[in-house]
């Protein structure tokens, strides 16, 4: 009898999948509910972020990003004195990169332009994920460094392939691995999140690491600030014109020859 009723309970579950397991919609759901929720992350116009990259010792890189809706990205960062700067205006991607010798804006690789286009997404690819285009596909649980995490598959319209893995009790993002090409390597990043905070009612990470899968150097963001709806200017995320090419020295007159002595009378 007891054998009959836990087989019975077995096939009615199996029915049922849906009863106990998470589906994609409600895990993102919850995560979006976590970092504040939809009504409050989409009232937010503008981010400033304020932080610093720790490249290894010794090396630090001071930075600010500036986001803004609907798709426009704004970064500034220096290196040992030199300022770079990337920008994406909804359309264009640009950057200034002056330690690589490179004094003037040009426009960015099609690679460099897909991470830019990434960056000025304000809410992620999580949220409004079909209406974005993007793909997402629950691959079950993990262990990240011992938490349960759901790992999510996002394929994302553009074709890049983004893993999250979303902690099974506060559902929020703590690992991310993605495939960058740069200068037409393919390279698979991984990236652990972390000290979240809360900043008018929406939760942030302030701690980020990241650096090749499998490989032991890592590159650490520590965010110092976040300001939202900044007044923001919308020239600062278009393209500037080259800067101007110093005048040519202007070259002096030619003196006139000195009158020639006059024959002996």
């Amino acid at each position: 009898m007891v054998k009959n009723l836990c087989l019975a309970m077995v096939v009615v579950v199996a029915m049922v999948p849906g009863l106990s397991a998470q589906t994609v919609d409600e895990i993102i759901a919850k995560n979006i509910q976590a970092r504040g929720g939809a009504e409050k992350l989409k009232s937010v116009k503008s981010i400033k972020t304020t932080a610093t990259l720790a490249m290894g010792p010794g090396m630090e890189a001071p930075g600010t990003l500036i986001q803004k809706r609907p798709m426009m990205a704004h970064l500034e960062f220096t290196i040992q004195g030199l300022t770079a700067v990337q920008g994406y205006d909804g359309k264009t991607a640009w950057q200034i990169m002056p330690f690589m010798g490179k004094k003037d804006p040009e426009l960015m690789s099609a690679d460099e332009a897909k991470e830019m286009e990434e960056t000025a997404d304000l809410d992620g690819p999580l949220m409004d994920y079909k209406d974005k285009g993007n793909q997402v596909e629950l691959l079950g649980k993990e262990k990240v460094e011992g938490t349960d995490a759901y790992k999510l598959k996002v394929t994302l319209k553009n074709g890049d392939i983004q893993t999250v893995y979303i902690d099974a009790d506060s559902f929020l993002s703590i690992k991310e691995e993605t495939k960058r090409t740069v200068r037409g390597t393919d390279h698979d990043v991984e990236s652990s999140i972390g000290d979240y905070k809360e900043v008018d009612g929406i939760v942030f990470p302030f701690a980020v690491e990241s650096g090749v899968k499998g490989g032991t150097e890592k590159q650490k963001i520590t965010i110092s600030k976040i300001e939202l709806n900044v007044p923001v200017d919308d020239a600062i995320f278009k393209m500037p014109p080259p800067a101007p090419k110093p005048d040519a020295p202007k070259a002096e007159p030619a003196k006139p020859d000195a009158p020639k002595n006059p024959p002996n009378q």
